[in-house]
């Protein structure tokens, strides 16, 4: 089991970080610190942003099962499909062992795993890569090419994404969003919010068509090299998809908690 304090820390960079990015979405979303569950719900068609957790900290069996409970009932609530981010190192052993069996029971069905990774990295290098040019996010046309990016990574439609990130002026200016541009055509993106005295790796992505050349290390390097030097900051963390954990590690993160990802079932 990781480091308790650990598993804590990551969860709760997705209660910080989440928050901001929910609100950003919808000033009037569903934002709610419950006991032992955490509401950031913009119910918007970006699933991303319509989010549930578990925070309880040594929650055992009966406790996660009732909480998983709770958190399926508030997402029938909503419209628009989401997930329960559940941080495996927040339970006890017994509770970690019967957890999708909760899960069914509460009318859940596992969707996908992730990996919560944290480290104390900088200085970092100035990053390059000799295909790639990086550029801010600035304008909104830079904003829906990284919109679409992380669409096309996640399989997700295209108004998906744009729902999520359109017309955002926090993704404009206090987000450190970067494209890598490869001849002039954006593949890969990357971004670092502060959180709670770190910096907040979110929303990584590389087009299906520009994979395994390096571009989403690349560009994640350049978001946390300009994160941290208009910030200050020397730790950072983030949440890992499967596709994505092999390569944070190479950049200086530690995984710490091991995260399941629930949808309601069908």
């Amino acid at each position: 089991m990781a480091d308790l304090a650990e598993a804590v820390e990551s969860m709760e960079q997705l209660t910080v970080g989440w928050r901001a990015m929910v609100l950003d979405r919808d000033a009037g979303a569903d934002v709610r610190d419950l006991p032992g569950i955490a509401v950031r719900w913009a119910d918007c068609g970006f699933a991303f942003w319509n989010c549930v957790t578990l925070t309880e900290a040594g929650a055992d069996a009966a406790l996660a099962a009732r909480r998983m409970s709770e958190a399926a009932d508030i997402m029938r609530t909503k419209t628009r499909p989401g997930f329960l981010w559940v941080f495996e190192g927040l339970l006890d052993a017994e509770a970690l062992d019967s957890l999708d069996a909760a899960a069914e029971r509460a009318g859940l069905a596992y969707a996908f795993p992730g990996t919560g990774m944290a480290g104390d990295l900088f200085p970092l290098p100035e990053p390059a890569h000799p295909e790639l040019e990086f550029v801010r996010v600035r304008e909104d046309e830079q904003l829906l090419a990284y919109a679409d990016l992380n669409s096309r990574a996640y399989g997700f439609p295209l108004e998906a994404g744009r729902d999520g990130l359109a017309g955002s002026e926090l993704w404009k200016s206090g987000v450190h969003a970067y494209l890598g541009l490869r001849q002039g055509v954006p593949v890969t993106c990357a971004a670092t919010v502060e959180a709670a005295g770190r910096l907040f790796v979110v929303l990584v992505a590389t087009d299906p068509a520009w994979e395994r050349r390096g571009y989403g290390e690349a560009v994640t390097r350049k978001a946390l090299f300009e994160g941290a030097r208009a910030t200050g900051l020397t730790r950072a963390t983030l949440h890992a998809t499967a596709a994505g954990a092999p390569v944070y590690p190479r950049i200086g993160f530690t995984p710490n908690s091991a995260m399941r990802f629930y949808g309601l079932r069908g």
